[in-house]
């Protein structure tokens, strides 16, 4: 009976159930190095009061959340994972009932096969099993996860329903756009981007897409260099979540026809995270992308970003000389600007004057003078440059080399004593020689000023935890064109499994494959003969550059990638 208070009364658990519902779990505790004396006194303790064991073992600090969990998983003879940083499938997510899924606390995390895999935290809870299997009509595959992950998670998730329902059932679509998106700090729309963005930077995304679609707005999030979709938004709440973002991001909200660029700088757990925003008009409505520039997730450390010891001394040559041009080169997302600022990390020194001209400006960098490209303010590239040379200058970092006129400038910036640094769009090294040549600039010149090339690509890389080690078939090398150069076939490769350590994808964080070609005085000759890019790697490889699938082929024989990666990112 309850005496009017809001005190729980408990009623004691019967031996006989306590040891059949437990005494597995106890067992696998003291398995793992539990003292024995303390899991059997919070045994009793929970048998006397009432209490679950789970709540008295936690509570009462004789084991952290982590241990239980791994304890439970063993017990029941099934896995574990970890949620900190793992996306559900959302159609594994809506499988599941919420009643279900807030009755017994349990998450549908995907879908393999036609097969449910369940986050649940007791495994042994038949009845939570049974639920699930008869709400979803089908094959689930429980996993043991940490109570307290699942908890935030359908806390967020009925924060997000609740708030995108309301929003929807308002038709806000018919409301002014200010008025949408200018509402209180605490209004629907204001927290769904709040999570949004803190949940990116959680998962170590480097890239947030919201895409519209005839019937909905599609959330995806690219992490370690692919995208994983989480959420779908109703076509209701687009106009008023598009408004937000743009709001928030210093654009005009009222210009839809043409595709706009701003930024965004919010603070997440005591740390201050930019994203850059982009803008496209689609058929369906404002496609928008947020670049994640969290510079508290990333190391500019250079001697950490992947080069090999061959590759790091071959490029730390180009950037200890006084004057040059030293180019690095790849797609949009290899890691050019990074690289680049870690660069300016080893050379910047109180008695150099660093100064970069960006668009935009990625990452602020503690005594270096950074300028902001503005081309509604006529400040571009190429008509800030000049002004920058007449600033004394040591160093010139130069953000991206678009077009001739700048590229001009790099070119004479880096022959009056200046060392230039710069990124371009080639697929290789050798590619940017030709390239400056095609943007109008004289070949004698580009053989003079040009250094160095690097050119880059990301490839993930195997989680430590669970990769796995396997004979590779013939076919496998043959595809890959193995022997090469000098690399020899490895006895064994690696491959992902996944685990808790890496949401279950088999990768953590990515590695960079390397190409560095230095310009030695036959790359110049060549370059002045407007030789072509075949010809300059045939001589390069010969003076001892490898090529980004041979690094990437190294990497993958010393367990940091795997060869699937090396063939998706490098030809």
């Amino acid at each position: 009976m309850s005496d009017g208070t809001d005190v729980p009364v408990y009623v004691p658990f019967p031996k006989d159930v306590m040891d059949q519902t437990f005494r597995p779990l106890l067992d696998a505790l003291k398995q793992i190095g539990i003292d024995p004396v303390a899991v059997d006194a919070a045994a009793d303790e929970a048998q006397r009061s009432g209490r679950s064991v789970r709540a008295v073992l936690i509570n009462d600090q004789v084991v952290t959340e982590e241990q239980l969990t791994s304890a439970a998983a063993a017990a029941f003879g099934i896995n574990t994972l970890d949620l900190v940083g793992y996306s559900p499938d959302p159609a594994a997510l809506k499988r599941i009932p919420l009643p279900v899924v807030l009755r017994h606390r349990v998450l549908g995390l995907s879908i393999n096969d036609g097969e449910l895999v369940v986050g649940v935290t007791d495994p042994g809870d038949v009845v939570a099993l049974d639920d699930i299997r008869a709400s979803t009509g089908m094959t689930i595959r429980p996993v043991v996860v940490a109570r307290s992950e699942v908890r935030r998670i359908i806390e967020r998730l009925q924060r997000e329903s609740s708030d995108l329902g309301d929003l929807a059932d308002s038709s806000l679509d018919e409301q002014p756009m200010a008025a949408q998106a200018t509402s209180a700090d605490d209004a629907p729309i204001v927290r769904y981007v709040n999570n949004l963005i803190e949940q990116a930077v959680q998962n170590r995304a480097s890239d947030l897409h919201l895409e519209p679609t005839e019937d909905e707005m599609r959330v995806r999030y690219r992490i370690d260099g692919v995208l994983h979709e989480l959420d779908t938004v109703p076509r209701g709440v687009m106009a008023a979540l598009t408004s937000r973002l743009k709001i928030m991001s210093g654009v005009d909200i009222t210009e839809r026809r043409i595709p706009q660029n701003g930024r965004i700088t919010v603070t997440i757990r005591d740390r201050q995270v930019d994203l850059r925003t982009a803008t496209l008009p689609t058929v369906w409505g404002e496609k928008i992308v947020l670049r994640v520039l969290d510079t508290g997730g990333i190391d500019l450390d250079l001697a950490k970003l992947g080069f090999t010891q061959h590759n790091l001394n071959r490029f730390s040559e180009s950037f200890s000389k006084p004057h040059g041009m030293l180019l690095v080169t790849g797609p949009t997302g290899s890691g050019k600007s990074t690289t680049l600022y870690a660069t300016l990390g080893r050379i910047s020194k109180p008695e150099i004057n660093v100064i970069t001209v960006e668009d935009p400006v990625e990452y602020r960098l503690r005594g270096v003078n950074q300028v902001q490209v503005n081309a509604k303010a006529g400040l571009t590239f190429a008509a800030v440059l000049p002004a920058i040379l007449r600033s004394d200058p040591d160093v010139v970092l130069i953000g991206e080399i678009r077009d001739g006129n700048t590229a001009q400038i790099a070119v004479e910036a880096s022959l009056t004593g200046h060392l230039v640094l710069s990124t371009l769009h080639t697929n290789d090294a050798p590619g940017a020689v030709t390239r400056l040549t095609e943007m109008g600039i004289e070949p004698f010149l580009v053989g003079s000023s040009l250094d160095c090339v690097l050119a880059q690509r990301l490839a993930r890389r195997l989680c430590d935890w669970c990769k796995e080690a396997y004979l590779p078939t013939d076919e496998e090398l043959e595809g890959a064109r193995w022997p090469l150069q000098d690399l020899k076939i490895p006895e064994a490769l690696y491959r992902p499994v996944g685990c808790r350590n890496c949401a279950n994808t088999g990768y953590r964080g990515r590695v960079a494959l390397h190409e560095v070609m230095p310009i030695s005085p036959e790359i110049e000759t060549l370059t002045i003969r407007r030789a072509s890019s075949n010809e300059i790697r045939e001589v390069a490889l010969d003076q001892g550059m490898y090529e980004l699938r041979a690094d990437g082929l190294a990497k993958a024989a010393g367990g940091l990638t795997s060869l699937r990666e090396v063939s998706r990112v490098a030809v």
